[in-house]
């Protein structure tokens, strides 16, 4: 059996799990992180990155290297399959860089981040067994035990193991919740080009919304989401079994080419699950750290996709907490204690309290979003879909107040060389 003592453990390769990684790294911090799957794991085919997460990018130094790949999206049509009316929305967008929203590969940006890191930060085929300490003391090392029998200490434990985070439950936050739809989606693909523009196209109906953007020349990403979370057990897993559902129940009320590119989908890309989030009030009042242990990115702030700022929020995340961590080094001269004064909890808490309005907010108005796009067929839940919620709040307050959002810089932080990192003592 073997033991293995670590300053900073961070469980989870996913978006939240790299991109922290990457912003200790920016501070001379050398994490080590502990990934159940055998790679980096593609799931949900691409994402919509608005100008919030390009100024996070941008902090953690990789902006340069998406923004040349994907180009804007400006404009949103929204088709009222009941009425036939067609509005069109701008989603221009404004931040520093002038990224505007975009649409990229999810693997893409995974491959990217663990790019900027040494070779032997993340280790994968890493299933966690069980998660312990070895007092009662919030500030002692975190015992973290794997299936292999390997066992791992870590001074700093970040859990960004996703919506069912095994840190979260040690934490004591509460288990998400279905928020009673499920979602599908895929990538199509044209090897002979699609011929489209970048523009979202967007098609909704009481209880059912669907809608298709372009990556790139000859990739289409779709989506759709409904009223039918019951359902998506069944689907979850079964490549076939989504094409054929959503060709056969749903496309048939929207556009011939919405079959066409649902048709095209690479099967390995499509995916199908229920909407989860977790309680606001437990996110804001609950156990977001403990001590020298946190969460980031969904397994601390699930939210339903409705405005497209899960990863976004992610990468806010990272960026917050390595500014916190980076401004203790600043202030203590690159030494950090996980006991006394100016100790790494500090930082850690002080990342809890500025992100919990923040994320908080969003997970009420991602389940608002959802349930106004997705409502009811009634003349009231109508005027708040296609007159208040995409006339005026899309590219409106929501892009000026949620996508317009600046989460900071990190910090100048001169420690030397990263193959010398900055140790936690």
């Amino acid at each position: 059996m073997e033991t293995v003592e670590k300053d900073v453990v961070i469980i989870g390769a996913g978006i939240a799990g790299l991109a922290t990684a990457l912003a200790l790294k920016r501070l001379g911090i050398k994490p080590l992180v502990l990934e159940k799957s055998d790679g980096l794991r593609g799931t949900g085919a691409a994402i919509n990155f608005a100008p919030n997460a390009w100024l996070a990018l941008d902090a953690l130094g990789v902006s340069h290297k998406l923004a040349s790949i994907y180009d804007p999206v400006k404009r949103l049509f929204v088709t009222n399959l009941r009425t036939g009316a067609t509005q069109e929305t701008s989603l221009a967008g404004k931040s520093e860089n002038g990224s505007g929203s975009r649409y990229i590969h999810r693997k893409k940006l995974l491959e990217t981040l663990a790019d900027e890191l040494p070779n032997d930060t993340i280790h994968f085929s890493s299933k966690i067994a069980a998660i312990n300490s070895e007092t009662h003391d919030a500030l002692s090392p975190v015992i973290i035990h794997l299936a292999d029998g390997t066992i791992v200490k870590a001074k700093v434990l970040i859990g960004c193991d996703g919506i069912h985070s095994t840190v979260a439950r040690w934490l004591g936050l509460s288990e998400p919740l279905n928020a009673g739809r499920s979602a599908g989606l895929g990538l199509a693909v044209f090897p002979e080009g699609h011929g489209l523009n970048k523009e979202v196209r967007l098609f909704v109906d009481a209880g059912m919304r669907a809608g298709y953007v372009p990556l790139n020349d000859k990739e289409i990403y779709w989506f759709l989401v409904c009223n039918c979370s019951a359902e998506g057990e069944n689907k979850a897993g079964n490549p076939e079994l989504i094409q054929k559902e959503v060709l056969e129940k749903y496309a048939k009320v929207l556009p011939p080419f919405y079959s066409v590119i649902v048709r095209r989908s690479d099967a390995s890309t499509l995916h199908w699950a229920p909407l989860m989030f977790r309680h606001p009030w437990n996110v804001f009042f609950g156990n977001l750290s403990k001590g020298n242990v946190t969460v980031a990115g969904d397994a601390m702030h699930p939210m339903t996709p409705d405005l497209g700022q899960g990863g976004c929020q992610a990468l806010e995340d990272a960026v917050v907490l390595g500014r916190h961590i980076g401004n203790l080094l600043i202030k203590t001269k690159g030494h950090i204690a996980t006991t006394g004064d100016n100790n790494v909890a500090q930082a850690i808490d002080g990342y809890v309290k500025e992100r919990k309005w923040r994320v908080t907010g969003l997970v009420i108005g991602s389940y608002l979003s959802g349930w106004v796009q997705d409502g009811g067929s009634n003349w009231w839940m109508r005027f708040l879909r296609d007159v208040i919620f995409y006339r005026f709040l899309v590219g409106g307050v929501l892009g000026n107040k949620v996508t317009g959002y600046d989460c900071g810089k990190l910090p100048d932080v001169s420690l030397g060389e990263m193959d010398n990192p900055c140790k936690i003592d």
